[in-house]
């Protein structure tokens, strides 16, 4: 008898499987959480991505006045340095891919978190530099980041990151 392995390369089988590509990429959108994670968001928007846009950094527009409804504005910078607004970016997003150095405590991923939550956009954060970090350091990060991401990953050294968005689909 044959192993199911074995019998799904057949000829016979052959006849349902299908020939296109299962999937269709990701609208990915990749955030830098912090100054060091900065440097690595750069070096991956310069590789070929199908539809991977990458941002540096995340502002807020103050708190609203007595009497005024909350409506708190958050703003992304692109790598050409133009603002682009938190929402819009997420509304066009089927995921969205948070880069924090170990050791730091992101706290603009709790609001990153909050804008895909409503959008239901699938969220993961990868931490770079664990090598050099202590593993208080790599636990705080870890701490700060575990509520806001769908997954959470610790990644080697950089080329992983950048493995991780080619299998992600960006």
């Amino acid at each position: 008898m044959l192993s199911e392995s074995a019998r799904m390369t057949t000829a016979e089988e052959a006849r349902y499987r299908i020939d296109y590509p299962n999937s269709k990429p990701r609208a990915t959108k990749v955030i830098a959480l912090d100054p060091p994670s900065e440097a690595v968001v750069k070096r991956l928007a310069q590789g070929q991505w199908q539809q991977a846009t990458f941002f540096t950094s995340l502002a807020f527009d103050g708190a609203p006045r007595s009497g005024e409804g909350w409506s708190m504005k958050a703003w992304l910078s692109d790598l050409a340095g133009r603002t682009k607004d938190l929402i819009d970016e997420v509304a066009s997003a089927d995921l969205v891919v948070m880069i924090a150095s170990a050791g730091t405590k992101p706290k603009t991923a709790s609001v990153i978190a909050e804008a895909c939550g409503v959008r239901k956009v699938m969220t993961t954060a990868l931490i770079i530099g664990s090598e050099g970090s202590s593993d208080d350091e790599l636990s705080r990060t870890l701490a700060a980041l575990r509520p806001y991401a769908s997954m959470l990953v610790i990644a080697s050294n950089d080329d992983y990151i950048e493995e991780m968005l080619v299998a992600l689909r960006a």
